[in-house]
């Protein structure tokens, strides 16, 4: 599988995307797929070819634009405060975040093109924020709020993630989640803070608007 380097990634985006303001928090812009179907079926095709994992990235998923949606409405949520985005993709969640007053945000993925789709998403926003690539699941980095969008979409993930947010609770952190009804949602850790109409696209999900909820972990 060939090696993703960042000038790879950042050709890749901007051949592949289109700046372009998500329904649902059009306050944001984002580098995002054009016409999502026929992105996602060519990656899947040239997947081994090129070492493209599916570009959850060029895409403004529902219950992250729900989450961007609450921070900006309530930026009280977490302005001043240190702010971890898990699995951020295109950062949509941390620019909101950071336009709400947030004193400082790291926007964690470990996909290799969710940091130069920040990048180039930063800029378009005029904007500034801290990325990783690294895995945070366990970690222990004394952010006043943590911010997870469409996270819930398998049980291993879950698994993983039930007893760090936990954790992160335990330790003062306050856990605001988005999420459009996935099925491995924790509903019972869960208190209901919003919720959405959120447009969506269709080649990607079952509807084109998903009901979409903002939940604090308890």
């Amino acid at each position: 599988m060939k090696h993703i380097t960042p000038d790879d990634a950042v050709a890749f985006i901007r051949a592949n995307t289109a700046l372009t303001r998500p329904p649902h928090v059009p306050e944001v812009a984002l580098h995002l797929a054009d016409e999502a179907h026929d992105l996602w079926q060519r990656t899947e095709e040239e997947l081994a070819e090129i070492g493209l994992p599916p570009p959850f990235w060029a895409f403004a998923w529902a219950g992250g634009q729900g989450l961007a949606r609450y921070v900006l409405d309530r930026p009280e949520s977490v302005r001043g405060c240190s702010v971890l985005d898990f699995a951020t993709g295109s950062g949509l969640v941390a620019i909101a975040a950071i336009k709400a007053g947030a004193q400082r945000v790291l926007a964690a993925d470990t996909d290799p093109f969710s940091r130069p789709t920040c990048a180039l998403n930063m800029a378009a926003n005029d904007v500034a924020f801290e990325t990783t690539g690294d895995d945070l699941v366990g970690a222990m980095g004394g952010w006043d709020v943590v911010l997870a969008g469409d996270v819930f979409y398998d049980r291993a993930m879950t698994d993983r993630l039930v007893p760090w947010f936990e954790r992160l609770s335990q330790a003062g952190s306050r856990v605001i989640v988005g999420d459009p009804g996935r099925s491995y949602l924790p509903r019972a850790r869960l208190t209901e803070l919003a919720v959405y109409a959120v447009p969506v696209t269709r080649a990607l999900e079952d509807a084109e608007v998903k009901r979409t909820t903002v939940w604090q972990f308890a």
